[in-house]
């Protein structure tokens, strides 16, 4: 099918077919035993993925009558605590219109756009002149945002709820929220498993890194989650071109257990899912199955792990794929250290002529650039979303240029959507070059496992 016929396509650019995601109104209040999860507090598995599976609380049941007041009470006190301790610290909101402006103008440095709690930011232009946001986040209303600015959204305290929240915006300036056009409650698993949904306890319920792509005038959900059913992930499709349900699950219980899925649209039309890092099927035309055996799209090459033993993957989660120019540019996210929250949390990527590989060897693309989503403006500036991912409060800037970061996880990006601009460049042999044009993100730490050439 012509890119015509597919509104936005694997290149995160889109072709003028209509979109459209109409305001949501929906209970999605944070409350009881839905903000009050308790969680192991380590990794669950390798240290390469992080835990993202509270356990319920410990007396398992929704909080009552004066407990409940008293637990409001404390989030109150907790939410003045967190605006002086923002005060003393010097914490900001996000970039005023007029210095976004002329940031996206000059395309030379990150942007701080919007400063609410959010992971995996994933930003895509609609064909119906919007740029549509959603990511991992709290669900509406939680007071544990305000409270709690820097949660790592890991562990016992993780405040990632189970709603997919949406925003568009004309600009990139100004957003504009959509609501909740998706829950867990409205995924297959909902309907394949419905007594893994029942009772007040919510608190095991996440919604990993949701992604919306709109492929053959409809839009497609993706996101990852560890509970309430273990490994449940969705693909879930619209039924037209309005980003609201009812949806559609054409894969059914094959969505199970992919890692951080993602979907690329080729020139020819054919649909490809991918996960982990990082396996990738061609979809049937249908989406209800896989049309060909996965493969593994490793760079070439390998580098020394933690251990001694040689790592040939890209990363370990985030994995998303472009096609520019006539390269398939593979992106993968990893620590520096590639060490479970152990340095900083870097993209990285490597390059192929056919979709399935050989793949070139891994290049560095940004540091603190993990799991963001590259992608193009209207005016073909090239950005990457970034966002907070630490286990301390973001550092300045000057605190960690030529800072060997290897002993926890550090960032400068404030809490929220961060932009930086990439420098995207195909060479007169068709190679692909990207590089982050602000230089506090455009080199590795001295902490890093690989070592890349100039």
């Amino acid at each position: 099918m012509r890119n015509a016929e597919r509104g936005v396509n694997g290149n995160g650019e889109n072709n003028g077919t209509t979109a459209t995601a109409r305001p949501v109104s929906r209970d999605a209040t944070c409350g009881g035993a839905a903000c009050q999860g308790e969680a192991p507090s380590g990794p669950r598995g390798t240290v390469e993925i992080e835990n993202r599976n509270p356990l319920p609380r410990r007396d398992g049941h929704a909080l009552q009558g004066n407990n409940l007041m008293r637990t409001n009470l404390g989030l109150m006190a907790a939410l003045v605590v967190a605006v002086l301790a923002m005060a003393a610290t010097g914490a900001r909101g996000a970039m005023d219109a007029q210095t976004i402006a002329a940031g996206l103008a000059a395309h030379d440095r990150a942007l701080h756009l919007t400063d609410g709690w959010i992971r995996d930011p994933y930003i895509v232009p609609a064909p119906d002149g919007y740029y549509y946001l959603t990511g991992t986040t709290p669900n509406p209303r939680d007071p544990r945002e305000a409270a709690d600015r820097h949660n790592t959204g890991l562990g016992g305290e993780s405040i990632v709820g189970y709603h997919m929240q949406l925003w568009r915006s004309k600009d990139l300036i100004s957003w504009e929220s959509l609501g909740t056009p998706f829950s867990l409650l409205d995924g297959y698993w909902a309907r394949k498993m419905p007594e893994a949904f029942k009772g007040d306890d919510r608190s095991q319920w996440h919604l990993w890194a949701p992604e919306a792509h709109f492929l053959n005038g409809r839009w497609h959900i993706v996101h990852t989650t560890p509970g309430p059913v273990q490994r449940g992930s969705n693909l879930a499709v619209t039924k037209g071109d309005v980003l609201q349900g009812p949806y559609a699950f054409p894969l059914g219980d094959l969505s199970r257990g992919r890692h951080d899925p993602s979907l690329f649209q080729d020139d020819d039309g054919t649909v490809y899912l991918l996960w982990g890092n990082t396996e990738i099927a061609p979809l049937t035309k249908d989406l209800t199955g896989l049309a060909a055996e996965p493969v593994r799209i490793d760079p070439a090459g390998s580098r020394p792990g933690p251990d001694g033993k040689p790592i040939s993957r890209i990363g370990h989660e985030g994995a998303t794929l472009r096609k520019i120019g006539g390269k398939y540019v593979h992106f993968g996210t990893a620590w520096s250290t590639d060490r479970g929250r152990k340095g900083t949390y870097n993209l990285y990527y490597c390059t192929s002529d056919k979709i399935t590989g050989p793949y070139g060897p891994r290049r560095f693309a940004g540091r603190f650039l993990g799991h963001g989503t590259p992608f193009k403006d209207r005016e073909g500036r090239w950005w990457c979303t970034a966002f907070f991912n630490a286990n301390v409060p973001p550092l300045p800037r000057e605190a960690m240029r030529g800072r060997d970061a290897g002993d926890d996880a550090y960032t400068i990006n404030p809490q929220g959507v961060t932009i930086v601009p990439l420098e995207v460049t195909v060479g007169a042999d068709g190679e692909v070059t990207i590089r982050a044009k602000d230089p506090d993100y455009a080199r590795p730490g001295p902490e890093e496992a690989q070592t890349f050439g100039p």
